[in-house]
């Protein structure tokens, strides 16, 4: 099973939000084979975007950090279809644009999960599910 990961988890895998956070996320991402995996280029991003500006490491560093991801996991390019079904969410659904693109990507690349706390948990699009990896009952599959 394909699943997309949302920069939050990316974010808290890096430490941003405190050592507790990070374990958790590493937990997570230790309990799903790396096959499985996939990243939205949106994902990186927004990763180094909050490297930069919130953790205020170096651009070379989160530039590092993003390859890092890259090269652990598959990436998943925005094309202009996706764009297409990004707006398609904002327009019908409310998303947040840069959401929308996550969750486009994330359907466009046959996913059945997106690990996100930033989107409604149980939402379904595409096929493509939000789950809130750091919710009460969360479980894969």
């Amino acid at each position: 099973m394909r699943i997309a990961l949302d920069s939050n988890l990316l974010v808290y895998a890096e430490g941003v939000n405190g050592a507790e956070r990070q374990r958790a996320a590493l937990e997570i991402l230790s309990g799903i084979e790396a096959e499985d995996i996939v990243v939205p280029i949106q994902a990186l991003a927004e990763l180094f975007a909050v490297l930069t500006r919130k953790a205020r490491i170096t651009a070379q560093d989160a530039r590092a950090a993003v390859v890092n991801w890259a090269d652990a996991y598959e990436v998943i390019d925005t094309s202009f279809a996706t764009l297409i079904d990004a707006m398609e969410l904002v327009a019908s659904h409310k998303l947040s644009s840069w959401d929308a693109v996550i969750l486009a990507a994330a359907a466009g690349a046959d996913c059945r999960i997106l690990l996100s706390e930033d989107m409604h948990d149980g939402f379904t699009w595409r096929g493509a599910t939000v789950r809130n990896p750091f919710g009460a009952a969360f479980q894969i599959g």
